[in-house]
């Protein structure tokens, strides 16, 4: 597996990835009636941001895009979301996806990087984020509508880049 600069002709493939994952609602805040369309100008950010696809030979297993959290006096700060296909899952994508990004931040010169919203019962992207170095900085208790468990939190999370969190993950 590896991770490469997405380009157009990925998003027969990618789509699929993101369909799924919005339609079943579990993560992401994303309109689940969302068009392939509307749901491309979400998902691939102009430059300076980017975003990537993580392959196994022709097969994209997962996605991920990273740009600027907020503008102006907030423009030091990234941040990025990640899909991985279902089948997929388990296998460390997005751990591998997860890293990608930190480290384009830190290149990229951003102070930090901030997820916005990450629903509090997805454990498996919670844990991933909090080994990679990211806390719960605050949690909007009842922000997500979950399919079978109701209404969950929405944790911000984030990862202050130091001179010693450059070095390690």
């Amino acid at each position: 597996m590896f991770i490469r600069d997405y380009t157009d002709a990925d998003w027969p493939a990618v789509w699929p990835i993101v369909r799924d994952i919005v339609r079943s609602r579990e993560t992401f805040t994303y309109d689940p009636e969302l068009t392939s369309a509307q749901a491309a100008q979400i998902w691939v950010v102009a430059p300076p941001g980017r975003t990537v696809v993580a392959v196994d030979g022709s097969r994209i297993l997962g996605t991920a895009h990273m740009n600027t959290n907020r503008p102006g006096p907030g423009s030091h700060i990234a941040t990025a979301s990640f899909m991985v296909a279902r089948d997929a899952r388990g296998r460390g994508i997005g751990t591998a996806l997860c890293r990608y990004a930190l480290a384009w931040a830190r290149e990229t010169g951003y102070a930090g990087m901030q997820f916005n919203a990450v629903a509090e019962t997805n454990h498996a992207a919670v844990e991933v984020y909090r080994r990679l170095g990211f806390e719960v900085v605050g949690t909007v208790p009842g922000a997500f509508a979950h399919p079978t468990l109701g209404r969950v939190g929405l944790h911000v999370m984030y990862h202050a880049f130091t001179k010693t969190t450059l070095l390690v993950d």
